[in-house]
């Protein structure tokens, strides 16, 4: 044994000074590993030779066969079976941008190219068709099929946190005692909102112009005149909840509707809680902000950081309480004949305002349930 190992070290040294590495080393050209072997010659008869399994080489043979679609230069259709091409393809062809935004790498604006290419280019008809749409290159497009073939499943919290949703913080005992609330989303020209009770039936939608919003000088004595006649006609709740706008400060573009936004929001907070609330805290605000994001989440209405229009869940909302036996939320006749030819997607922003009200006030009483489970 002694001998044996004396030659086997022979064998390393002289392969690592013909600058190979092992028993085993590849060939100094071609693309593939090939399988060179050597022996150890047997110290008993000194005439049998044993083939030594070259562990470089076996270890380059495996690497080489890893991820697919590595080389820049392969088709992307070569990499994938009939079957899996079936797959990406019909997800590619046929999911919304919220479903695609549930594939890796394709959140906000690449989702949205996506869908304007097959709208403007037909149906995707191969893989490599892919990378002709913006910002999807070849190898972010290996990780996009990979992750629809593959798709991770993530476990989601059921129990959500008011805080996520409602400002300022409040404790849920007293959101889960109300009787009713009134939802109120400000427009450029506009206020309005749902009145909605703890059995998830409308008492009231409407909305109201305000004629001074946005129009010439910002007057503020013109702004609270608006905003008091919206005031006059508001139904009574134990809690007003305003949508909380989504808009940047770093948004320069839309800086004067974002200040407009947030002179609205304060006048209605002053004036619906003229209470002082500081002095006791065992009272609880009857003003709040919900978050408009967290609303948009919740119907799914969010690609990427902007929101969509929310016309067609309102109406699948309002088709639900005639069709349904229990549905998420019930109108009176009168409601529903006054709004039934109403949210009509070729009516672009008009009555954005009563949809984001209603979607509001059903939002905040699901989260309230999710946050209470």
């Amino acid at each position: 044994m002694w001998l044996a190992r004396q030659f086997l070290s022979s064998v390393v040294q002289r392969s690592q000074y013909a600058g190979q590495s092992g028993l085993f080393h590849r060939p100094r050209h071609g693309c593939l590993p090939k399988l060179e072997p050597r022996y150890l010659q047997c110290t008993s008869c000194w005439q049998s030779r044993v083939p030594v399994a070259g562990f470089e080489t076996l270890n380059a043979s495996i690497t080489s066969t890893s991820e697919p679609c590595d080389e820049a230069n392969r088709s992307l259709d070569a990499c994938y079976t009939s079957q899996q091409k079936k797959t990406i393809l019909q997800m590619l062809n046929n999911a919304s941008p919220s479903e695609l935004a549930g594939v890796k790498l394709l959140r906000g604006r690449k989702s949205v190219n996506i869908v304007e290419y097959r709208t403007k280019n037909g149906p995707f008809k191969t893989l490599e068709s892919v990378v002709n749409v913006p910002l999807l290159k070849h190898k972010s497009a290996v990780t996009v099929f990979n992750s629809i073939l593959n798709p991770v499943k993530r476990e989601r919290n059921v129990r959500i946190q008011l805080a996520k949703f409602i400002r300022p913080e409040v404790d849920r005992s007293w959101l889960e005692e109300a009787n009713a609330i009134v939802s109120i989303v400000c427009g450029t020209n506009k206020i309005a909102w749902a009145h909605v009770d703890r059995e998830m039936m409308v008492l009231d939608w409407q909305e109201l112009e305000c004629p001074h919003f946005l129009k010439g000088t910002y007057l503020a004595s013109a702004y609270l005149n608006d905003v008091s006649a919206v005031l006059k006609v508001l139904p009574s709740a134990n809690f007003y909840i305003i949508e909380k706008s989504s808009i940047s400060v770093q948004n320069t573009a839309l800086f004067p509707i974002m200040a407009h936004m947030r002179t609205v929001e304060a006048m209605l907070f002053s004036l619906l809680e003229p209470r002082n609330l500081a002095q006791d805290s065992n009272i609880p605000p009857k003003v709040l902000n919900m978050m408009r994001t967290a609303v948009g989440r919740h119907f799914e209405l969010m690609v990427g950081d902007s929101r969509t229009s929310g016309a067609r869940a309102v109406r699948k909302l309002m088709s639900d309480s005639v069709t349904k036996e229990l549905p998420r939320i019930n109108f009176p006749p009168n409601l529903l004949m006054k709004y039934r030819n109403a949210f009509q997607m070729n009516s672009k922003s008009e009555g954005e305002e009563l949809c984001n009200a209603l979607l509001q006030a059903v939002a905040f009483y699901e989260l309230l349930s999710k946050s209470s489970a």
